[in-house]
């Protein structure tokens, strides 16, 4: 089997719908996708329909990727992917929701502090990327990939990475705005009451200027944690080999996924992927919601 459980739409930051996500993992071979759009179950619908439509083996995992804060306003974001939970879940769709509130806001202030660094960019064309109306009021998916996309445009960089340093949209950098984010040990636990599964995303991830420490991990672990995100493109073989050890030392699942965004990053579906074994352990977990199998399966 291959499984890949880490994948945006345009729901949220990827560039493919939920039913073009679905029809591409199913097209690069995929036996297994997880949908974790970030803070919101907005396009579960639509891939549910567009699986269930379809004549694929492919089997869909319904899930978020939560945006979390460690080490309280002054700590640096951690990201956690939630599994299977069930949406309607009060306390946690809440909490989702106030992230969400917060995005064009967010996005808005970097616009203007691009403005004041002199680049051009508009929030009318953010808007327009992000696929919400421009005026102001309307919540939605739209995030930092949004206004780089829209400075690739400009010729201002070269790709969308390149406005992840301090330079420009990085956390901390010169146009970089702070966010309404969950405390990531009460996300552990309101992902476990709404029955899901929680499993830290890219923990080592230097590039993105937020690598979790391992006594972190370990007092995550303590709290409920079910998993750490191993094999990812943002982690070099030695902090893979790492992972697996802290993994096996605090009882913690280990997956492996490509984070695909469509074309706005350059990993591929199914780039990396998760074992077998460890997916069932996933789902025998898992009581808030069930995967969801293709019409073919």
């Amino acid at each position: 089997m291959r499984i890949d459980l880490h994948t945006h739409s345009t729901a949220s930051d990827g560039t493919d719908t939920p039913a073009e996500l679905v029809r591409a993992a199913a097209a690069a071979g995929l036996d297994v996708v997880a949908l974790t759009d970030h803070d919101g179950t907005g396009g579960h619908a639509e891939a549910v329909a567009e699986l269930r439509a379809g004549r694929t083996g492919l089997t869909l995992v319904t899930g978020a990727e939560l945006s979390c804060r460690l080490g309280g306003p002054r700590g640096f974001s951690a990201h956690l992917l939630a599994y299977l939970f069930d949406p309607a879940e009060p306390e946690l769709a809440r909490e989702m929701e106030l992230v969400r509130d917060d995005r064009v806001p967010r996005a808005r202030s970097m616009v203007a502090r691009l403005n004041e660094l002199g680049v051009p960019v508009t929030w009318e064309r953010v808007a327009e990327l992000a696929g919400i109306p421009g005026d102001g009021r309307t919540k939605g998916a739209v995030g930092r990939p949004h206004i780089a996309s829209a400075m690739v445009e400009l010729g201002v960089i070269d790709t969308v990475s390149d406005a992840f340093t301090p330079e420009w949209l990085a956390g901390g950098g010169r146009a970089y705005v702070e966010k309404h984010e969950l405390d990531p040990f009460e996300a552990v636990r309101l992902v476990k009451a709404a029955g899901g599964v929680s499993v830290l995303a890219h923990p080592f991830a230097p590039q993105r200027g937020n690598r979790v420490s391992e006594s972190a991990i370990a007092e995550l672990a303590s709290a409920g944690l079910d998993g750490v995100e191993v094999d990812h493109m943002d982690h070099d073989a030695p902090a893979r080999a790492r992972l697996r050890a802290l993994a096996a030392d605090h009882g913690l699942l280990t997956t492996g996924s490509s984070d695909y965004h469509g074309s706005r990053k350059t990993c591929r579906l199914g780039e990396y992927t998760t074992d077998p074994e460890i997916y069932g352990e996933i789902t025998r977990r898992a009581t808030g919601a069930f995967p969801v199998p293709g019409a073919g399966g």
